[in-house]
């Protein structure tokens, strides 16, 4: 059953091998019959041309004839021409048919061995590490092995290990038991109050999730929020170094829902799932400035530069962010530097849902509703945003919608992790009828395109081209105004406007990574200074949640534990509204 997935897959590429061949073959046939028809055809024109010159028949008939025939000898001639080319072809056809036919299946079982080989591979240097890990791990009585507390923007390797228990998998149980090294994790969330929201009061670490530090959270989080008054944040603790074996948790994950499914914060990032949707806002200038817009075309090319731009962030962020709280909210407020203010709230628990709403006094409005799905297929990971955006502009009146693209995280089984953005989107602006039309084009080994490529056309609500869009999501977009004239709808048009360098307006350009940031899990500036703590934030707020504060701060045993904690109170929280629903629904 784990193997569904590429099994399916591989009988897909099968069918449509054999369909094609079968279509070839096919029309080799049709050639060859048709070669034959011909051949047959000419030569009984032939003869009764011949036949028709030995009877006796008028001067003026035997002159029309005879122009008949002269004109038949050219066409035989050509027909000759065109079938000694068709016999050719044909017999190439039949010859080398069959060892494109040898050859496809060849590649196909070739690349069927090679995944076996390395999902083996992958086994064998699982069972490998756990060996190691066996043969050289200190006794778990022996001082100094605890979690204590490091310098947390150096973080020295910890001690969570990975148990056999590591291979089983429990597909979402109401109570999951896990080793206690692994702290196992549900997506499952505690309701609303993610810390006491009374004033802050001192309390010993084991009175929070049975933590030993010797500082609680709420004192922690007090002397953070001082330090971050004065300036924005620019690097994070670095990222610990704890080895585990993504293939032994994902491999018996094939073909389900991992929202359903418990995993370590060792796959996350320190920012929650509505800190990444506020995330699509670090590049507002975009919309500052289709604001500014005169021209509703010009506007949407700045939507759509808006639009591609919020992918950049995920160019080499495959890690996951923590699964929004039931009620849990995420507020940025930067009135006072950017003129933008967002506020992100989880809104449901099963289907995991999000709303967020962001105005700007630079004249636009931006919400989405968002609902994450992702599956995994054995060798990839497909996330599918469901939902849609929506962006008016206060002065013009203009509404514009759009949809996200699928993220597929490649090299699951083995190798480096990397992220692909594919598919289509399209931007419609209500008001006028306008549209932009985007493709993601996937990546493709065989492909000669340059990598993670974007292209797009503006089109007014009679379909005529006026902009051409071009870069890729990773670096930037450019633009290019369609010349006026004969086939500006067509290619001819688009080849033009490609080729009118001086047309070109460079739409966005990604700011470059902060120093470190491979240290930082790849996180931009914008998305180092969200999960700095804030004075005057909701008990809700995603800063305060204390698995993401602690493990940002390099403490992932301890982070695990918490957030089984809140996730078992959750769980709690569920059961206990779903039976007052059961017993109103029985009152009527």
């Amino acid at each position: 059953a784990d193997d569904s997935g590429d099994e399916s897959v591989s009988q897909t590429d099968k069918t449509e091998l054999q369909s094609t061949l079968r279509t070839l073959s096919s029309k080799v046939e049709d050639l060859s019959t048709c070669n034959d028809l011909i051949a047959k055809h000419g030569t009984a024109l032939q003869r009764s041309l011949s036949e028709l010159e030995t009877l006796r028949l008028p001067a003026e008939s035997t002159e029309k004839i005879k122009q008949v025939n002269e004109r038949a000898t050219l066409f035989r001639i050509t027909s000759n021409a065109m079938i000694n080319a068709c016999r050719d072809f044909l017999m190439l056809a039949q010859t080398h048919s069959k060892k494109w036919q040898k050859s496809l299946q060849h590649e196909r079982d070739q690349r069927i061995r090679l995944e076996e080989t390395l999902e083996q591979l992958a086994k064998q240097h699982n069972h490998l590490e756990r060996a190691f890990r066996g043969a050289t791990v200190l006794p778990a009585s022996a001082p100094g092995t605890g979690g204590s507390a490091k310098d947390p923007c150096c973080p020295a390797k910890g001690d969570l290990s990975d148990e056999d228990d590591d291979n089983e998998f429990f597909d979402a149980p109401e109570i999951i038991t896990m080793p206690e090294s692994m702290a196992p994790l549900g997506t499952d969330s505690a309701h609303l109050s993610l810390l006491n929201p009374s004033p802050p009061k001192r309390r010993t670490g084991s009175n929070i999730s049975g933590t030993s530090s010797d500082i609680s959270l709420d004192e922690q989080y007090k002397h953070q929020v001082e330090d971050t008054k004065k300036e924005k944040r620019t690097r994070i603790p670095y990222k610990p170094n704890y080895s585990l074996n993504l293939w032994s948790i994902m491999k018996n994950c094939i073909g389900k829902e991992l929202s359903k499914i418990p995993m370590p914060v060792n796959f996350n990032e320190p920012l929650s799932m509505l800190q990444r949707l506020t995330e699509d806002l670090e590049y507002h200038e975009l919309l500052d400035r289709a604001a500014k817009c005169e021209s509703s075309l010009e506007q949407l090319c700045y939507v759509a530069a808006f639009t591609v731009s919020s992918y950049s962030t995920t160019v080499f962020r495959t890690s996951k962010p923590f699964n929004p709280l039931l009620g849990e909210t995420f507020e940025l407020d930067r009135l006072e530097e950017n003129g933008y203010r967002s506020l992100c709230e989880q809104v449901s628990h099963h289907p995991p849902a999000a709303a967020h709403h962001a105005d700007s006094k630079h004249g636009w409005t931006l919400r989405q509703e968002i609902k994450i799905t992702s599956k995994f297929r054995g060798k990839y990971l497909s996330i599918m945003p469901l939902g849609t955006i929506h962006c008016v502009f206060h002065s013009s009146g203009n509404h514009y919608t759009w949809k996200k693209v699928t993220t597929t995280v490649h090299n699951i089984i083995v190798g480096k992790l990397w992220i692909d953005q594919s598919g289509e989107i399209e931007i419609v602006n209500h008001k006028t009828g306008d549209k932009c039309n985007l493709k993601f084009v996937p990546y493709s080994y065989f492909s000669r395109d340059v990598a993670r490529k974007v292209t797009g056309e503006v089109t007014d609500p009679a379909g005529k081209v006026h902009f051409v869009l071009l870069g890729t999501w990773d670096e930037k977009m450019d633009c290019y105004k369609v010349t006026q004239g004969a086939g500006d709808n067509g290619a001819e048009g688009r080849q033009r406007a490609h080729e009118a360098e001086d047309s070109r307006v460079l739409l966005w350009k990604r700011n470059p990574l902060p120093k470190y940031a491979e240290n930082m899990y790849y996180f931009s500036e914008l998305a180092l200074t969200l999960n700095a703590p804030e004075s005057g934030t909701a008990p809700t707020d995603s800063r305060r949640r204390p698995d993401q504060r602690l493990m940002e701060n390099g403490r992932w045993d301890e982070a695990n534990a918490e957030k089984q904690r809140l996730e078992e109170k959750q769980r709690i929280s569920r059961k206990r509204r779903e039976a007052e629903a059961a017993r109103a629904t029985e009152d009527g």
